[in-house]
This record gives structure tokens, C-alpha cells and sequence, in this order.
């Protein structure tokens, strides 16, 4: 019996090595593709987007080790002045959006009647 679940974690963390093997083989491949070559086809693809979400990841870790410091993370303080302006204008569409859609839909439901 524990031979078996032994094997089974050597198994387990055998396969989680090869795993991070190749996605790290892929990291590589996608930074030196760059983000034009994730159109080469389907391996192509997961090299970028491997490549992309260990930029992400790396990010992140920056983040958190400023926190741990007590300080603001990257993202909280560059704040761009035109993408929030976007952002508020999507938020207003929105808004008005759902509101001549009720307006829209009583207009019917009285239609209906």
C-alpha cells in the first residue's frame, strides 16, 4: 500500500516537472517570437500566450513584494487620465443604455395591452 501511493506521488510530481518544462520551453519560444508570431499556428499560439501570461505573472510579484513592503502596487499608481475618461464615458452608455431599455420594454408591455 505504500509502495503504491509512493508511486503515485512520484508519478504526480514527476509529471508536474515535465509540465513546468515544457511551459517554460514555451515561455522562451513565445519572447523570442514576439507577440506578431503568435499567428504561426496553434503551437505558435500557446508560445505567445505563455510568454504573455509570464509577463502578467511577473507583474504580479512585483505587486505583491511592494505590498508586502507597504507600498502601492504599479497598477494603483499610474492611473491614465484618458483610458478613466473612457472608462466613465462606457459607464454613462451604460447607464442610458438600461434605461431606454425599461423605457422600451413599458412601451410594449402598454402596446400589449
Amino acid at each position: 500500500m505504500t509502495d503504491d501511493v509512493m508511486r503515485f506521488f512520484a508519478t504526480w510530481l514527476f509529471t508536474h516537472e515535465a509540465a513546468d518544462e515544457e511551459i517554460k520551453a514555451a515561455i522562451r519560444r513565445g519572447i523570442a517570437e514576439g507577440p506578431e508570431g503568435m499567428t504561426g499556428g496553434p503551437d505558435a499560439f500557446v508560445d505567445g500566450l505563455a510568454a504573455m501570461v509570464e509577463e502578467e505573472k511577473e507583474k504580479l510579484k512585483l505587486d505583491l513584494e511592494a505590498r508586502a513592503r507597504g507600498e502601492q502596487a504599479s497598477e494603483e499608481k499610474e492611473s491614465d487620465p484618458a483610458l478613466d475618461e473612457i472608462r466613465f464615458e462606457v459607464a454613462e452608455l451604460r447607464g442610458r443604455l438600461d434605461t431606454m431599455e425599461s423605457l422600451l420594454e413599458t412601451i410594449l408591455r402598454k402596446l400589449g395591452e
